[in-house]
Formats: structure tokens, sequence, C-alpha cells
């Protein structure tokens, strides 16, 4: 009897990896799940009250942890060419430390990316934010083809700040908070490859599949 075929020859996402130094991004397959359930369980805000706190974290952990899987889901289902997001965890070593997402609208045409992502809070302060947002950056420009990268973070949030003007954005104007659940005032950030500060390890980026690009409208 033959084997089943690997669910990323199926899903082509979820044969993608990106190494950085110690960090390996990659998509969530259901089974990282159990460990991504832990993880959003813990803190990942200083102060829990501030701003900058993510309306989805404010939930109690297990509705938390419900609505977070449902997402990651639905982001699975949603993926092509029009309207993507790739929810890449990020581990250090064996360790899942937080996500970092990366999206596009219509892609082919566009030729921009857009990004948002979380550290748990023990992860902070190991420059891992900054890391896992340039090996990032490295797959939308180097292997995408992206020519813009924007992101933004609510006005204040000093440390999400510090990581997108360390990558080489510059300030793009404010906008309100598209998320469910906030209206605060945002910062945006816009990178172009010129302009990108590259991290100082190799970037390594694996599985980037015709079936993938083709997905992806790259």
């Amino acid at each position: 009897m033959t084997s089943p075929p690997d669910l990323a020859d199926l899903f082509p996402p979820l044969g993608l990896v990106v190494r950085a130094g110690d960090l390996t991004l990659r998509p969530l397959a259901d089974a990282d799940l159990p460990e991504y359930a832990a993880l959003i369980r813990r803190p990942i805000f200083e102060d829990e009250d501030s701003p900058h706190v993510f309306p989805w974290y404010r939930a109690e952990p297990e509705t938390r942890v419900r609505e977070s899987l449902r997402f990651q889901w639905r982001l699975r289902s949603g993926i092509g060419p029009e309207d993507w997001t790739l929810p890449l965890g990020v581990w250090a070593g064996e360790r899942l430390i937080g996500c970092q997402d990366v999206s596009a609208l219509r892609f082919a045409e566009r030729r921009t990316v857009s990004s948002g992502s979380w550290l748990t809070l023990d992860a902070h302060g190991n420059g891992y934010g900054k890391l896992m947002r340039q090996a990032m950056l490295v797959l939308a420009f180097d292997h995408l083809g992206a020519l813009r990268a924007e992101s933004s973070a609510v006005l204040g949030n000093a440390r999400s700040f510090g990581v997108s003007r360390a990558c080489g954005y510059v300030d793009n104007g404010t906008t309100i908070s598209a998320l469910p659940g906030s209206h605060e005032e945002e910062q945006r950030f816009l990178v172009t490859p010129e302009r990108f500060r590259r991290p100082d390890v190799p970037v390594a980026v694996e599985g980037l599949t015709p079936a993938l690009r083709e997905m992806l409208g790259a």
C-alpha cells in the first residue's frame, strides 16, 4: 500500500519555510495548533490595558484560543491570487514564540504586501521582532517580487515603531485601525527594496513552488 501524499503536496502554502539565524518562519499546520493555542494563552503585552493591545487579545483565554483557531483556518481557505494572507509561525530553535503575517490584495497588479506580527512577552528583547520582519521582507522582495511593503501600529507603540524603522520603513501618513473592535489612530509605514535594511544573517527560502506562486499571484 502506498503512503498518502504529504499535505504540502496538496496545499502548497504548508511547504513554505523561511530560515534566518535561529529563527524559522512557516505557515502553521494543524499539528502546530496545540502549541499555538498554548502560546496565545500566555502574556504578549507588558500593559494589558494599553491601547496597543490587539482587540482579539482582550477576550478571555478560552475564547481567544477558539477564535484564533477559526482565524487560522479561515486564512488558509481564503488564499488566492486576488487576496491572501500567509500566517507564519515563528520558531526560535524548537520553541514557537509568535507569528509574522504577510498579506496582499491583487498582488500580481499591485506588487504590495502588508504585515502584522506579535511575540510572546518572554521572547521580547532578543532582536527577534526585527529579524522576523526582515526575513518576511526578504521573502516578499527577493522571492515574490514585491515592490512595496506596508505596515502600521497604534500611535505611541514605540517598540513596533522601532522595529519598522530599524528595517528601513519610513512614515507614510496615519489611518484609523481597521481591526475589528478598534478605532485607534495608527501610524502607517512604507519600505521599498532600495530602502530595506537587510539582516546580518543569511535568509533561506524553501518550498516556494510554481503552484504556490500561482496561488499568490507571483
